[in-house]
């Protein structure tokens, strides 16, 4: 049986089950989901990532990186982290960028956390002659202690379950995928007690039809972090695309071949994502013992590394890739590309002071 009749199967059966479940079974289901069979990332696959638009994505990273470690007192070891790599791009450029100071590389051991095996067959293949030798680990938990860390999380807070919560003329429902009346996969509404929902932190005024998502699972790993800073040393990078202020809105969607489809359409074949919640991730990091900085866009983060400054080097190194890179560079930074949507935080050690995140101080959520 398909992943969908599975469902189906299990909704006839017991009942309609929440957004958060179904997107957990869609992207992690063993036999049939996304990530555990067929995830497609790149040009040519399902949607494309920051580090395989430009490698200048991950130089400036891996600065920061080394950066951070100089400011943490070049701690040895230190555990470069990271959670979500992907196809091994991002680490890649990283550690290029991390030739430049090779006593960081004596110092550091690589954990890549992954719990896909096509893609850790392709982060094994791409940094198979990188300067570190990559160790895995399923959950963050499984990376020894004992050492500070430097960790990246890429495009992985959109990837954590959301539950999702409508406001009707009788209150508030939860949203929840059931079976329609031919059988098909359908939304419906399951009402709640007022008490039990995580209302607006504006308060509980909202017009019928607003909808709000909550994540503990992304409050989670935020929790995760934040206690593993307080305890062990280090600072932890975050970007995605989400929000900076806590704001209503349905944004769960599903991307297949670098368009949207329908979520319900055909489960474990597209990938399915909702927006990072970056207030509660922080606000959970700080509960753990950890400091944060302000939330930035990717553009001014971007930019404040030096980017353009990059581009032009690259540009003057192959002028007929000058409009590829300068290309790259708009999508990475444009307001109407990446350079807004996405963000950009940082947890870390109680009185450390990571670069760029050390200039505005942080209100609490």
């Amino acid at each position: 049986m398909s992943l969908l009749d599975r469902l189906k199967a299990q909704i006839a059966q017991d009942g309609p089950i929440s957004v958060a479940e179904y997107f957990t079974r869609c992207l992690h289901d063993p036999r049939d989901g996304y990530y555990a069979n067929r995830p497609a990332l790149g040009a040519d696959g399902d949607f494309l990532t920051a580090p395989g638009v430009s490698q200048m994505f991950g130089e400036l990273l891996g600065l920061w990186l080394l950066e951070t470690w100089d400011r943490m007192g070049r701690p040895a070891p230190v555990r470069l982290v990271e959670i979500g790599p992907g196809d091994g791009t991002l680490m890649s450029d990283i550690l290029r960028a991390a030739r430049l100071m090779p006593e960081f590389l004596a110092a550091a051991d690589l954990w890549l956390v992954e719990v896909s095996p096509p893609l850790r067959a392709a982060q094994a293949g791409r940094l198979g002659g990188a300067p570190l030798a990559p160790r895995w680990a399923d959950r963050l938990e499984a990376v020894p202690a004992g050492a500070p860390l430097l960790l990246v999380a890429n495009e992985v807070l959109d990837c954590l379950p959301a539950r999702q919560f409508v406001r009707t003329e009788a209150g508030w429902a939860e949203r929840m995928v059931g079976l329609d009346d031919q059988g098909q996969l359908a939304f419906g509404l399951r009402a709640l007690n007022p008490k039990a929902v995580p209302l607006p932190r504006e308060g509980g005024g909202s017009p019928v039809g607003t909808v709000i998502e909550s994540s503990p699972a992304q409050a989670a790993l935020g929790s995760e972090i934040g206690h593993r800073a307080a305890r062990d040393g280090g600072a932890a990078l975050l970007i995605d695309y989400g929000r900076d202020a806590p704001e209503p809105g349905d944004t769960l969607q599903a991307v297949q071949a670098h368009a949207k489809v329908s979520p319900l359409a055909q489960p474990g074949q597209a990938d399915l994502t909702v927006w990072a919640d970056f207030p509660a991730v922080l606000a959970a990091a700080r509960e753990a013992g950890a400091g944060t900085g302000p939330i930035l866009s990717q553009g001014d983060f971007l930019r404040a590394l030096g980017i353009e400054a990059r581009a032009q080097v690259l540009a003057a190194a192959r002028p007929d890739q000058a409009q590829t890179v300068a290309r790259q560079l708009d999508r990475l930074t444009g307001a109407d590309q990446m350079g807004d949507l996405f963000k950009v935080a940082c947890l870390h050690a109680p009185g450390l002071s990571p670069p760029l995140f050390e200039l505005l101080p942080v209100a609490d959520a």
